[in-house]
């Protein structure tokens, strides 16, 4: 169009136009897969021939290729920002606070990259103060990475509650990632770290699929990486996976990571993990400081593959902490055994609990005298909560049945389960 056209309205863009000389506009529009999303303007002011229809066909091309652009990386930042939504729901927003750990964490989704990854963690309390550390990479990016992670870490939450040891739970997941593969080709598979950490015994129990090795720093600040049996990635099916043994000092600390904490920006790995040790050298420093100035050390600011680190502090129970008895396996002497609780409850200051906790060591060493086999011990562990447990040599799984209204005579033959009774907060009596 002729620039002096009563078709341009705006006064002071009129005033611009003289100002500059333009004496011809062209308007394309900017669409791609139907959608217009805006309108590119073209002023010729130097020359002195107006825009032809040749004009107008290349800036139609032109305008055709930056609307295909505007509209992926349109579609890019909506996939992107779903997938991170949808990443954040999956993991764990607070870790709890356990007399096992000081724990601590980051989770950097890739920002140079289509979409976040499929990398998560867990810290999961179970039975007698022990905790589980996990983590875990699912190969892939976008959203069907972390709809699969999150399958992966649901799997977990119901395999520890079940108390099976690491190598059992990766033997599980394994499977379940087979039958994911099969379901879906698009799965590729994942990797995981699955470590049990017992403070009374202080023993930590490592096994891994395809994962890097966790490293570990000692209270004096001694760095290593622990030489624990690889074990094939989940999904590969038909090996096992071994387990390694450590006794741990109290305060030592635990990095669990994934590899694009130590493989960022194309380093190799190798390098990544001595950054990594000299990064954890300070073991006495708080665990929060301590992942931030390990995440500067190791990530740039675009990094192309989501990375997580989770550090656990350790901590151990003393033997005024733990109170066990080695029970035979007599009706007569179940008084005996509510007697050896409310015993050790007075020595804790812990009067107010005796009552249930009595009720409690009743029913199970009850139980276990009756459907259960030698040997039976009681076993009574004083952290922030009071937690009472019966052990017996049954070679049966728990199996945890709800007793129910009918019922008269207790829940009967349950198999033992730990109880834990709040300090300060007394349950009230079971029905």
């Amino acid at each position: 169009m002729e620039a002096e056209e009563p078709l341009i309205r705006d006064t002071r863009r009129a005033e611009k136009i003289r100002a500059f000389g333009i004496h011809s506009i062209m308007a394309v529009p900017l669409r791609a897969r139907g959608i217009t999303m805006g309108m590119a303007s073209f002023s010729r002011y130097r020359q002195l021939e107006p825009f032809d229809e040749e004009d107008l066909a290349l800036a139609g091309e032109f305008a055709s290729l930056a609307a295909v652009c505007i509209d992926n990386a349109r579609r890019y930042t909506r996939e992107h920002t779903t997938v991170l939504a949808l990443q954040h729901s999956l993991l764990p927003h607070d870790l709890p606070r356990h007399p096992a750990a000081e724990t601590a964490y980051r989770y950097l989704p890739a920002v140079a990259h289509a979409g976040a990854g499929g990398d998560w963690f867990d810290v999961l309390p179970l039975s007698g103060a022990r905790i589980a550390l996990v983590v875990g990479d699912v190969t892939g990016h976008g959203l069907h990475a972390a709809a699969v992670m999150g399958r992966l870490r649901t799997a977990v939450h119901t395999l520890a509650d079940l108390d099976l040891t690491p190598a059992e739970v990766l033997t599980q997941l394994d499977d379940l990632v087979i039958r994911l593969v099969e379901e879906d080709p698009d799965c590729q598979g994942a990797t995981c770290l699955y470590t049990v950490y017992d403070p009374i015994s202080r023993i930590c129990v490592f096994a891994r699929a395809g994962h890097p090795p966790p490293a570990l720093v000692s209270p004096d600040g001694t760095a290593e990486y622990l030489d624990i049996p690889a074990g094939p990635p989940l999904g590969t099916g038909g090996l096992p996976f071994e387990v390694a043994e450590l006794r741990l000092a109290k305060g030592t600390l635990l990095a669990l990571y994934t590899n694009g904490l130590i493989k960022s920006s194309g380093r190799h790995a190798d390098i990544g993990l001595d950054v990594l040790t000299r990064a954890l050298a300070d073991p006495g420093r708080p665990l929060e400081e301590l992942c931030d100035a390990t995440v500067r050390s190791l990530l740039p600011e675009r990094h192309s593959e989501d990375a997580t680190l989770l550090l656990a502090r350790t901590r151990a129970l003393g033997a005024q902490q733990v109170a066990s008895w080695d029970l035979p396996t007599d009706p007569s002497l179940v008084a005996h055994a509510r007697a050896l609780a409310a015993d050790q409850l007075a020595d804790w200051h812990l009067e107010s609990l005796a009552f249930t906790t009595e009720l409690v060591v009743s029913e199970l060493v009850t139980n276990a005298i009756r459907y259960a086999r030698a040997p039976i011990a009681l076993r009574l562990i004083h952290t922030d909560t009071l937690i009472c447990e019966v052990s017996d040599g049954s070679l049966s799984a728990p199996h945890l049945r709800r007793a129910r209204t009918t019922d008269e005579g207790g829940p009967g033959p349950v198999p033992d389960r730990p109880t834990h009774l709040p300090l300060g907060n007394p349950l009230p009596p079971p029905r």
